[in-house]
């Protein structure tokens, strides 16, 4: 927002002290608008948007107190800048209290209420950007922004809507470039804690010795090299939401200690006596199987449960493949404004039939590449990666022939996911289990998509 465009309401019933500061303002560059009276005041803000109002406190009809209250009970959002001719400063301090940004006292020097006015539109121009870009992360991050129309994806939405509001922990699984992140952001964005910190962490990237200090901060002298105070990331996220990424690489010393935070609501910092209280939702990610981690003796059974209270599961790519064309979309729209990346019939099954094995990530870097590559126009077979037009899959028939009225793309994958489903039962003998492995997949996934055709199985 530039000064020149500012719009500021100035209020005094003093008519030369009004007079002054709208020519004072005015040659400044604002555009200024005035009223003799509170009351005057509250029309014209209710009816124009202002950048900033300067009232004096003491006004006939109206005082600027009074002023200030109803404008906060209207839930008009402006910064308010108070005047006051007397000595004592107790109805300025009361006027602070109610959120007015600050006062000056009559006389004043116009140098001095210039800069007081510099500094308020500067805190208002920061607090609109600050919303804007709230509003901007709230857009990109709102379930509707998950793209996919696959069943699986359909499912996950499902169940991110009705977690979202609630405080319960959740952990969220899946392979890497899932999108975790994505959906942990999600998750906080749609929560109650949403005007709060989201503060996500890698637990597999901070070296061991380093961790506590990092999660729960420590007091000065504490260790060496701690020469001041240090707030932990449980502090930042204090009201908000805190996400544990790679959580399955949390040190055993670290998980006993990370349980008896969740369990006590409170922390302390390393070298601290004092136990802090703590309010944080948490999220937990992993790629790993934690269910197999506390068989196998590396991750504590009860924090298990404790961060398992709710489990997302985020299908692989190669487990969606009729989102892929969406996906492709998507990313393409980020980068160039365009809606469609157009895409030869052989160039899109091969796309199809790609097992992504860095899952959307991968996709996206490849669209990246398009966008830099420059192919504006048909993306055909010869301009894929090697690895894309190279990989060895189990061959799906092809289309013969593009139909003039179009293609239906869902039905042509659904017929050939029942056809896949179907050929790789026979070949296992009916085992699920097998036939999952034929096709890599999980064993959620086929026992989910045998249901969705109405295909039941008993043997795997």
């Amino acid at each position: 927002m530039s000064e020149k465009t500012n719009r500021i309401l100035v209020i005094d019933d003093e008519n030369s002290l009004r007079e002054l500061l709208v020519i004072m303002l005015q040659r400044e560059g604002y555009q200024v608008d005035e009223a003799e009276n509170g009351a005057q005041a509250l029309e014209k803000t209710t009816n124009e948007s202002y950048d900033l109002v300067i009232t004096d406190i003491q006004m006939p009809k109206m005082t600027g107190i009074e002023l200030l209250r109803e404008l906060r009970k209207r839930e008009i959002d402006v910064t308010v800048l108070m005047i006051t001719a007397y000595s004592s400063t107790e109805q300025a301090v009361e006027a602070m209290k109610l959120g007015a940004y600050d006062y000056v006292t009559k006389p004043f020097k116009n140098d001095e209420i210039r800069l007081v006015i510099k500094n308020a539109l500067e805190r208002t121009q920061l607090q609109s950007e600050n919303k804007r870009l709230k509003k901007q992360l709230g857009e990109r991050f709102t379930f509707k922004q998950l793209i996919g129309g696959s069943p699986a994806m359909k499912e996950m939405i499902a169940l991110l809507e009705r977690v979202a509001p609630s405080q319960v922990n959740v952990l969220i699984t899946g392979e890497s470039g899932t999108g975790k992140e994505l959906v942990a952001k999600a998750l906080h964005l749609n929560s109650e804690r949403k005007e709060n910190s989201f503060v996500p962490i890698n637990c597999g990237a901070i070296p061991e010795n380093l961790l506590e200090s990092e999660l729960f901060g420590h007091e000065k002298g504490s260790f060496t090299g701690a020469d001041k105070r240090k707030d932990g990331l449980f502090e930042v996220a204090n009201g908000g939401t805190l996400f544990l990424d790679e959580i399955g690489e949390l040190p055993m010393s670290m998980q006993v200690k990370l349980l008896r935070v969740l369990q006590e609501r409170e922390f302390r910092r390393v070298g601290g006596t004092k136990n802090l209280p703590l309010d944080i939702r948490l999220l937990a990610a992993t790629n790993r199987n934690l269910e197999e981690a506390v068989q196998e003796g590396t991750f504590r059974e009860d924090l298990y449960y404790r961060l398992n209270v709710v489990q997302i599961d985020l299908p692989a790519l190669r487990e969606r493949v009729t989102d892929i064309p969406l996906l492709i979309d998507f990313f393409y729209q980020l980068r160039t404004g365009e809606k469609h990346l157009p895409i030869s019939k052989e160039a899109l099954s091969c796309l199809v039939e790609y097992p992504w094995p860095g899952n959307i990530r991968e996709l996206e870097n490849f669209v990246e590449r398009v966008v830099v590559l420059g192919w504006n126009e048909q993306l055909t077979i010869e301009a894929l990666p090697d690895q894309i037009r190279k990989v060895s899959r189990p061959s799906m028939p092809a289309v013969d022939e593009f139909p003039e009225e179009g293609f239906d793309l869902e039905k042509w994958l659904e017929d050939m996911e029942c056809s896949m489903l179907l050929k790789a039962l026979e070949k296992s003998g009916g085992v699920r289990t097998k036939a999952a492995e034929i096709l890599g997949i999980s064993f959620r996934s086929i026992r989910y998509r045998l249901a969705k055709l109405g295909i039941s199985d008993d043997s795997g």
